[in-house]
């Protein structure tokens, strides 16, 4: 959706006087944001607000980086009256952008403090896009501010786990929280928490030997002289733990993270390959078995992958994944109460889990109980209205 647009103003009388503590450049147009829809404005109404939030737009568009200290402000090829769309906004000259974030920092200086809360509050309740909106914006105040970059990396991280447990494709979204934590872990300074945060985004895609690295880096941190990150003896410890799992399971084996690589990109065959590669060398890790069984359902080979997952369950590795990717096999060979079983055990450990509620949903439909199923898939659409799994079902009822 096009947003609003912005119209470029010489300074105006009645607002010059409304700074003192900034000497206003003349030869610079100020960005003013208008209503949505309107093409026109109303100059008795304008206010430092709107001027404000024109420059923010601007910033997000044009700001990730900095000119040198006291380079001049770039001519611009704008006049007073013309007005850019959201699709414009990218060609503001650099000296510019400089200045309006100048401006901004004197008018709004706890501006950080603000920004970063709101993206907080919007991460927590789901609204990832406005959180990143107000992310890009301290990205363009901020350029290559490591908490800055730290923040945009954990909210994609969030989008993509929240749409991985409805269910829904997040290959994009994880390719991009990838991208915002290797901008992150380059910054400098590297902020401990980065460390922290981005070894757990390793351990999640299974890339144990980065995972290892950062943790790694964590704990040496932690163990300088006086702490002077002032890690928290908990967290030191439970990054520790981490390191010591990730090598006595043989995590940091590359065949284990080459055979999840292939298993994700639909390469099931090379992945069966490499993961039996692991089992050789690590046969008690109930993860490598779960990961033997995952491929092996893609290639649908049931009883097989059933039997991956048994070992598995037997091995420690008895989760609601487990479970939900057993019953997928027990579906599959038409032992329809044993499915039920399973992902009713699934269901009891994560009861919101949008993936084991469409499976019980697809389970009731191959049992002929469409009320049930119907059930199901509106519990679905209760926790996700965009399910297109349960959208299809319910479209036949």
């Amino acid at each position: 959706m096009e947003k609003s647009a912005i119209v470029f103003l010489a300074v105006p009388d009645h607002l010059k006087d409304e700074i003192k503590a900034f000497e206003l450049n003349p030869s610079i147009l100020l960005p003013v944001e208008l209503a949505a829809g309107e093409t026109s404005l109303d100059m008795p109404t304008l206010s430092w607000e709107m001027v404000i939030s024109g420059m923010l737009r601007l910033i997000a568009a044009n700001g990730k980086s900095s000119a040198p200290d006291g380079a001049p402000p770039d001519h611009a090829a704008f006049n007073s009256g013309d007005i850019v769309q959201d699709s414009e906004m990218g060609g503001i000259p650099q000296g510019w952008i400089d200045y309006y974030r100048t401006l901004v920092f004197t008018v709004k200086p706890e501006i950080y403090h603000e920004f970063t809360s709101a993206a907080i509050v919007k991460t927590e309740t789901g609204d990832f896009d406005m959180a990143l909106e107000i992310n890009a914006i301290l990205e363009g105040l901020f350029p290559r501010s490591p908490g800055v970059l730290l923040n945009k990396a954990l909210i994609l991280e969030k989008k993509a786990e929240s749409l991985e447990k409805k269910g829904r494709a997040c290959e994009q979204e994880n390719a991009d929280a990838l991208e915002a934590y290797q901008t992150a872990l380059s910054a400098e300074p590297v902020l401990s928490d980065t460390l922290f945060n981005a070894g757990f985004f390793f351990m999640r895609h299974r890339d144990f030997t980065r995972a290892k690295e950062c943790f790694s880096g964590y704990v040496s941190r932690a163990e300088k002289d006086g702490n002077p990150d002032d890690i928290p003896e908990e967290k030191k410890n439970q990054a520790q733990k981490i390191i010591r799992d990730i090598s006595g399971q043989g995590f940091d084996d590359d065949s284990y993270r080459e055979a999840y690589d292939c298993i994700i990109r639909g390469n099931d065959e090379k992945g069966l390959l490499k993961i039996r590669e692991f089992i050789e060398r690590h046969p008690k890790v109930w993860n490598g078995w779960f990961v033997l069984g995952w491929a092996l359902r893609k290639l649908g080979r049931y009883s097989d992958g059933l039997e991956a997952f048994k070992k598995a369950a037997s091995l420690g590795g008895a989760n609601s994944d487990t479970c939900n990717e057993a019953a997928i096999c027990l579906m599959e060979l038409g032992d329809l109460k044993g499915a039920r079983k399973e992902l009713e055990q699934a269901l009891q450990e994560e009861p919101a889990n949008i993936k084991i509620i469409s499976n019980l949903g697809v389970l009731a439909m191959r049992a002929g109980k469409k009320d049930e199923a119907s059930a199901f898939f509106r519990t679905v659409l209760e926790l996700d209205p965009a399910d297109p799994l349960a959208n299809h079902f319910l479209a036949d009822f």
